[in-house]
């Protein structure tokens, strides 16, 4: 009856099921990618954190296909998938309690610095090294031209003097060289 409330927005799911175990993977495709949702609420509703709301939904999904001969049509589908997710989630718990009662996280353990001022000079350290590189793999006009006008900070008239190039070559290749280093960052 269209309207009623009372109808089972999940009716159909026992029907997929049977065809599926009768060989029609169409039908076995529809109804695993509508049970997904499903049994995320349920993870959901179990106040599960969102990874463990994926995990749980991926064995659920493993073990509908692992055991889905075991389902009958007769009985209704819903209560099959909400038994088999129930199950899942005992084995998560107890999974998770038996890797609390051996492990302790300590996060402080994989940080290589611990002190924050350390992995700054790190990173600077990583970012000199890479924009030397990158600077040396310039062509070689490029690179005078880079280290003369922004490096050593001479004008374009003192750079052009002292490589022989003119002030407009200068600019270009300066120009050039950058347009060359934001490509090569863009890359990384």
């Amino acid at each position: 009856m269209a309207g009623d409330d009372t109808t089972d927005p999940h009716a159909g799911w026992s029907a997929l099921m049977a065809s599926a175990q009768d060989g029609d993977g169409a039908a076995y495709s529809r109804l695993l990618h509508e049970v997904t949702p499903f049994i995320r609420a349920l993870g959901r509703r179990r106040r599960l954190a969102p990874v463990e709301c994926e995990d749980l939904t991926q064995d659920v999904l493993l073990t509908v296909h692992r055991v889905r001969h075991t389902y009958d049509p007769a009985r209704p589908f819903v209560a099959w998938l909400v038994a088999i997710t129930q199950r899942r989630m005992i084995d998560l718990y107890r999974r998770d309690s038996r890797i609390r009662a051996r492990e302790e996280a300590l996060p402080e353990l994989l940080e290589t610095f611990a002190a924050p001022e350390a992995k700054d000079e790190l990173d600077v350290m990583e970012q000199a090294a890479w924009l030397r590189r990158a600077i040396a793999d310039l062509p070689p006009r490029q690179r005078e031209a880079l280290q003369l006008v922004k490096l050593g900070e001479l004008s374009l008239a003192d750079a052009s003097a002292r490589t022989g190039q003119s002030p407009g070559a200068i600019k270009v290749n300066v120009h050039r060289a950058i347009k060359a280093l934001r490509a090569v960052l863009v890359r990384s």
